[in-house]
């Protein structure tokens, strides 16, 4: 199944290099492919994956690792941010 995976900021070095600049990447997945697996697979390090959603929606951290994603999925990891 195909899913879209978008990763913000420092994040966007764990992409192939032909998707950084865009930070999309359209990835083909196994069906119950988990969100924790995908962070797994990019090797996302856990402490910059700080804010998940799914289409919109937020994951909460301890759900990460069991939410099933399905066809068409838009995952979205932003590392935490700090500023001024």
């Amino acid at each position: 199944m195909k899913i879209t995976l978008k990763l913000f900021a420092t994040l966007t070095d764990y992409l192939p290099e032909s998707s950084r600049y865009t930070n999309i990447v359209e990835l083909e997945v196994l069906e119950s492919t988990t969100i924790g697996q995908i962070i797994e697979t990019h090797q996302l390090p856990s402490k910059l994956v700080h804010l998940v959603l799914v289409n919109g929606k937020y994951i909460e951290p301890e759900k990460r690792a069991s939410y099933s994603l399905i066809e068409g999925d838009v995952l979205a990891i932003w590392p935490p941010i700090a500023g001024g």
